[in-house]
């Protein structure tokens, strides 16, 4: 049975296996970088906890194989993620002091949070993850996670949601487009920015 339900702690490690399941433009990230809590350390793990009432997974016979995770306010978000999840990240994940390959680049991404912070932040404050599970694609599952995002953000008056797609993930970028995303209005030459109005009709 699959069904689309709130996360809960249980839930953790199975964001994290799926995160990292996808974590290569969408494809199996094992094993590509020295430690691999390092993708869900930055992609999953400060969502599930500082907003875990925004997280919403797919479970699939009491196993997570997909999620939505969100921060309703970037701005908020990238305060808090700053000062209660930089400290252990750091702990983790000691800044290298060159910035000599990709793993040392993706470091230094969650270092930084400010990264986070695109234009537009008035009419699309929130942005967004989702990840699935290459079984479960291509089955609506995907469009579900949005709509129920969609009526959260709607619920508390937020206009917009934006997100950031990796130029390689070609699946991705052709979902967003069926959703209706469009690039990000200040960002007009980034076809990889991309947003959708909270009213929009999925």
């Amino acid at each position: 049975m699959t069904e689309l339900r709130p996360y809960r702690p249980e839930d953790r490690a199975d964001v994290y296996r799926v995160c990292l399941l996808t974590g290569d433009s969408g494809v199996d990230a094992t094993g590509k970088f020295s430690d691999d809590t390092l993708l869900p350390d930055i992609y999953a793990g400060p969502y599930l906890e500082l907003e875990p009432e925004l997280a919403t997974v797919v479970d699939v016979g009491g196993r997570v194989a997909g999620y939505l995770l969100a921060a309703a306010d970037t701005l908020s978000f990238v305060e808090r993620y700053r000062s209660a999840w930089l400290p252990g990240f750091a702990a983790r994940h000691p800044l290298p002091p060159l910035l000599e390959s990709a793993e040392d680049r993706l470091v230094d991404l969650g270092h930084h949070p400010e990264r986070m912070i695109k234009s537009d932040q008035d009419r699309y404050p929130t942005h967004l993850h989702i990840d699935l599970l290459p079984e479960l694609q291509r089955q609506g599952l995907g469009r579900a996670l949005m709509r129920r995002l969609l009526d959260q953000l709607r619920e508390r008056g937020i206009p917009g949601v934006q997100l950031g797609v990796g130029p390689d993930n070609v699946a991705a970028q052709t979902f967003y487009a069926r959703l209706g995303f469009h690039r990000l209005p200040g960002s007009p030459d980034n076809p990889y920015a991309l947003a959708l109005e909270s009213d929009a009709e999925l």
